[in-house]
């Protein structure tokens, strides 16, 4: 049985949830989400708490399928609340970032700057060396901030790249001669 599933969700003032035979609706200040509901597993509304129900607890599919449900739900509420955020920074000489708009220019020492448009939904603010990567869907928040970290991942000789604010890199020595 799932651990994570079998907690339920409060649903704090100013988030309205809806609950569909096939998917959660959750709307608060900062816009909406939804979330798919998988085959066996429902969802049920109690006053301000959500409890995720799983029909069959047999089958290893349905079992996971259970936990994510109920945290996909719960990141949602979190996202139309306070927001998530991924913060980059910038290491090397001559790296620099700027944002316009709906888009990011990075110079990332290549000969050509990389012009990176961010999806909807998702906003980018730089400040001198560090890029945070902040909007109300977690996952595309975490894929928009992967996107820009390979453009140019940290390297282990003199650390230069991009790479997320408190990331270890171990860094190898160099030649010898």
């Amino acid at each position: 049985m799932s651990r994570v599933g079998k907690e339920t969700i409060t649903i704090p003032t100013g988030v309205e949830v809806s609950v569909h035979s096939d998917s959660v609706t959750v709307k608060g200040a900062k816009g909406e989400l939804s979330s798919p509901l998988f085959k066996d597993i429902t969802v049920e509304q109690e006053g301000a708490t959500l409890s995720v129900l799983c029909a069959d607890l047999e089958t290893k599919k349905t079992k996971s399928f259970y936990g994510l449900a109920r945290m996909l739900i719960a990141n949602n509420i979190i996202g139309v609340t306070t927001g998530f955020e991924k913060k980059l920074e910038l290491r090397g000489v001559g790296y620099r970032a700027q944002s316009q708009g709906s888009s990011l220019n990075l110079s990332l020492g290549f000969s050509h700057p990389v012009v990176y448009a961010l999806p909807d939904g998702v906003a980018a603010a730089v400040d001198k060396s560090i890029i945070t990567v902040s909007g109300i869907d977690k996952q595309k928040v975490g894929q928009v901030a992967a996107e820009i970290r390979a453009f140019r991942p940290p390297e282990p000789y003199k650390g230069k790249g991009v790479r997320y604010v408190g990331e270890y890199v171990a860094s190898k020595e160099g030649k010898k001669a």
